[in-house]
């Protein structure tokens, strides 16, 4: 059963990334401050959850929310900053977009800079722990998902529609047989004989 929140304040924002382990595309954050209210049976941590049920959480977390922020991390950006740093860049994008701006952070993971000397607490397995991080998991994975589906029109050989990015046998077989797109990061390792292939 998880717990509306990590802390006795009452705006308390979670946050959370997608993507983090994708050859393609961009890292997404959100963050989200839910009601004390709030309550929705399907809610859970985004990867324990059909694609079907995350869409359906969507709109109600959008709905139903005090506030919310997405931001996009694209490849290029994660490719200078670093995944690491392109992740916690994007949290602290998304909390900025957030009004009100809550009074605490709740991230999933183990690192996090400090945003505004607002307090915070990294929380391992989080977005299985606490609503507003599950919410901000649920809202980080979907708004990625339609990104990947949408550029998946101008590069269906790579099957983004349904691998969405991750290093799955046939994204790499077709890196291998295309080559690397404008959406690739270049920094990551996308085959294991990387030094043959032309980028």
């Amino acid at each position: 059963m998880l717990q509306l929140k990590y802390s006795e304040y009452e705006l308390e924002a979670g946050t959370d990334e997608a993507g983090r382990g994708c050859l393609s595309g961009p890292v997404v954050a959100a963050a989200v401050i839910l009601p004390d209210n709030f309550h929705h049976e399907l809610l859970n941590d985004s990867k324990q959850l059909s694609e079907k049920k995350r869409k359906e959480l969507r709109p109600y977390i959008e709905e139903n929310a005090i506030a919310f922020g997405v931001s996009f991390i694209h490849q290029e950006e994660v490719d200078t900053l670093n995944v690491l740093r392109a992740s916690i860049t994007g949290m602290h994008r998304s909390i900025e977009k957030l009004n009100p701006s809550p009074q605490f952070i709740a991230v999933d993971g183990n690192k996090f800079s400090s945003y505004k000397n607002i307090p915070h607490q990294t929380i391992v397995k989080g977005d299985g722990k606490y609503m507003n991080i599950a919410a901000a998991s649920v809202l980080a994975k979907t708004y990625r998902d339609d990104y990947m589906e949408k550029i998946h029109e101008e590069f269906p050989q790579y099957n983004w529609k349904k691998n969405k990015g991750y290093p799955t046998k046939e994204h790499r077989d077709a890196i291998r047989k295309h080559g690397a797109t404008l959406y690739h990061r270049k920094s990551f390792k996308l085959l294991s004989e990387q030094l043959k292939l032309d980028l």
